[in-house]
């Protein structure tokens, strides 16, 4: 038995990760508020209406939700490896695990999980953020875990994208991330226009600002494909090297985009070959609702033997009395 049992006590612990994306939470707790609101009104709409409302209900929030959200996520380009690599550093010590790379439009996240988790007597489990939004710098943080003592695959995936790095990713993921958050906050700014236009019933409109928030989510997936050069820079770990592709906000904000490109031509084209099923599907088929106002606030018709009561003779009417003064 060694001094200390084995451990480096000049290192401190594992940071403690909270269990999910508190960012993403509202978000998602605030948009299945608003699907739960709309749902408890949907019985008071009647007719065949009640399945177009709905659906352009949830098709609308999930874009929305979808626009807002990958703005905050961090797994914009993903990729795991398995490895035998050093823990710390002046240590022999060697140790089985999962490294993670996570790159988002914020920062980068390098995730460390051992294989088992409790190893060389010491749990193995980090997830470290390094940002480099507005108002953050990367290389201080840096500094911070190397003065933390962070274990060695973590600060050896985060020197990468340091700005002294001879990768020199740094500046080309920054500046995509910059640009990619400012199209999605353009996209959810016509997306919120378009819920109006359609409110409004300019459904024409309408149809262009989804267009135009299609165009803009497409702007910001080009944005980050321009930064991404996997091979310029390998992440070797022994024999193994650490390889990243898309993740699941790329393809969420692909999702969302080819939804607004699909729902916007639809809705020009239908407004131009076929306008009055565009206006059944937004419940605005003025025959069905000039019939449904004919019915029920026109007086019904009297019968024959009332109009005989009313009538009045025409020389009743025209008489007038007059007083001589």
């Amino acid at each position: 038995m060694t001094l200390w049992d084995g451990s480096y006590p000049f290192y401190p612990g594992a940071n403690a990760c909270f269990p999910f994306d508190t960012t993403r939470a509202v978000i998602v707790t605030i948009f299945l508020s608003m699907l739960a609101t709309s749902i408890i009104i949907l019985p008071g709409i009647r007719g065949r209406g009640r399945l177009f409302w709905f659906l352009r209900l949830v098709l609308g929030l999930f874009m929305g939700a979808v626009i807002l959200t990958v703005q905050f996520t961090r797994d914009w380009e993903t990729g795991w490896v398995q490895a035998n690599t050093s823990y710390k550093s002046f240590s022999p010590a060697q140790v089985n695990a999962d490294i993670g790379l996570h790159i988002g439009l914020a920062g980068v996240n390098v995730t460390l999980r051992g294989n088992p988790v409790q190893q060389i007597n010491e749990t193995i489990n980090y997830n470290e953020h390094f940002p480099w939004n507005f108002g953050a710098d990367y290389d201080r943080s840096y500094s911070q875990g190397l003065e933390k003592g962070l274990p060695s695959p973590i600060l050896y995936v985060a020197e990468k994208f340091t700005t002294q790095s001879p990768c020199a990713v740094h500046r080309q993921y920054r500046i995509a991330g910059h640009y990619v958050s400012l199209s999605l906050w353009l996209a959810f700014c016509t997306w919120l226009i378009s819920i109006l236009l359609f409110s409004m019933s300019v459904l024409l409109y309408g149809g262009h600002m989804l267009l135009l928030t299609a165009a803009l989510t497409f702007f910001s997936l080009i944005f980050f494909s321009t930064a991404r050069n996997p091979l310029k820079c390998p992440i070797q770990f022994g024999s193994v090297s650490l390889r990243t592709d898309y993740g699941e906000s790329f393809w969420l904000t692909l999702a969302a985009g080819m939804l607004c490109l699909l729902l916007g031509l639809g809705i020009v084209i239908l407004n131009s070959v076929q306008p009055e099923k565009l206006k059944l599907i937004f419940n605005l088929d003025k025959s069905s609702k000039e019939e449904m106002w004919d019915k029920s606030c026109l007086p019904a018709e009297p019968s024959c033997s009332a109009q005989d009561e009313l009538m009045v003779p025409l020389g009743e009417l025209c008489h007038v009395t007059a007083t001589k003064l």
